[in-house]
């Protein structure tokens, strides 16, 4: 398999990305792996480059700050529009990039395509929980606004996600709402009750609330990329919030101080279970080829988890398999 990774993309870019693919390089000998940027910048970093890992020369970067459908169509040589483009035709089996998540978004739309049958593509990361199964939620930001169809086709694809790629036989599907029962919510969560309720192939439990998501009652929350977004950097602000608030109680005497050294390790293995890097990134699910979206303040480590993710996606055969379910052929 051949993996792209948009070198240019991200704020710790290029560097976190060379590291990142030299080491899924390394690991996964079998993997073939292309840094898609400027090969001035990229070529320096990689002296020591393993056979299976090359550049393929983009001149042009899409900034962060940029509006994206402007962004990917002047920049054709951007280093995600080549990744995009390579997806497109064949050249590569998925990419991934770090970068602005609208220009990325825009690029699967524009330069991937969109599977058939699928209205909106969504945007589709792991949320930790205490049980280490992780739910995994749809849309967290790809579109701001939704109709209850494309509840139903999200909760669709992300129930062969869970599938597919985490063996898991009959994922439970929730609905991202206010309150458990099923009067409950706006005007779109009280469309899309009903239809899920009815969708065959999917295992709906109903109404989900927010206090509940980390605790595991559901293997795939559904929501629309307003709410689901807002409900992501709230988990990771308060994640961020209380390593902090530990690390200044820790720090306030030399009783406190011994009594960190002790419980490192496990401290470590907390923060480790609630770190986004463990996860690598999320896939943009409902387009024709394999796309996945890094956080923007990816490192190296983070990156090398986006290619393993993209490796078990692509083994388990994902887009394929959710285009045969929407499209029933």
């Amino acid at each position: 398999m051949l993996i792209a990774i948009d070198a240019m993309g991200g704020d710790n870019a290029p560097e976190c990305n060379v590291e990142g693919a030299l080491s899924a390089a390394a690991e996964w000998k079998d993997t073939q792996i292309v840094l898609v940027g400027d090969e001035a910048r990229l070529e320096p970093l990689l002296k020591d480059k393993p056979s299976n890992l090359t550049i393929r020369h983009a001149g042009d970067v899409i900034g962060s700050d940029e509006e994206p459908v402007k962004a990917v169509r002047r920049k054709k040589d951007s280093s995600m529009v080549v990744a995009g483009r390579m997806v497109r035709e064949g050249e590569a089996d998925a990419m991934i990039s770090s970068g602005n998540t609208g220009a990325l978004m825009t690029t699967g739309l524009l330069v991937v395509g969109r599977m058939q049958g699928i209205e909106r593509p969504a945007l589709a990361p792991m949320i930790p929980t205490l049980d280490d199964v992780g739910v995994l939620a749809l849309d967290l930001g790809a579109n701001m606004d939704a109709k209850p169809e494309h509840l139903v086709q999200y909760a669709l694809m992300g129930s062969i996600y869970r599938s597919k790629v985490h063996g898991i036989a009959k994922p439970r599907v929730g609905l991202l709402n206010v309150g458990t029962e099923p009067g409950k919510g706006n005007e779109l969560t009280k469309e899309a009750y009903p239809l899920l309720e009815n969708l065959p192939g999917i295992h709906f439990i109903g109404n989900v609330e927010a206090r509940d998501v980390l605790t595991g009652n559901c293997d795939v929350l559904v929501c629309d990329g307003f709410a689901g977004n807002i409900l992501l950097k709230s988990l990771e602000g308060t994640a961020g919030a209380l390593f902090s608030l530990l690390k200044e109680q820790f720090s306030r005497s030399l009783k406190t101080k011994l009594g960190a050294a002790m419980l490192m390790p496990e401290l470590r293995a907390l923060k480790g279970k609630m770190d986004y890097k463990e996860h690598g990134g999320a896939p943009l699910l409902g387009l024709s080829g394999l796309v996945v979206k890094g956080h923007g303040s990816s490192d190296g480590n983070a990156v090398k988890n986006a290619v393993r993710q993209a490796r078990i996606a692509l083994q388990a055969d994902l887009v394929p398999s959710i285009s045969k379910e929407i499209s029933g052929k």
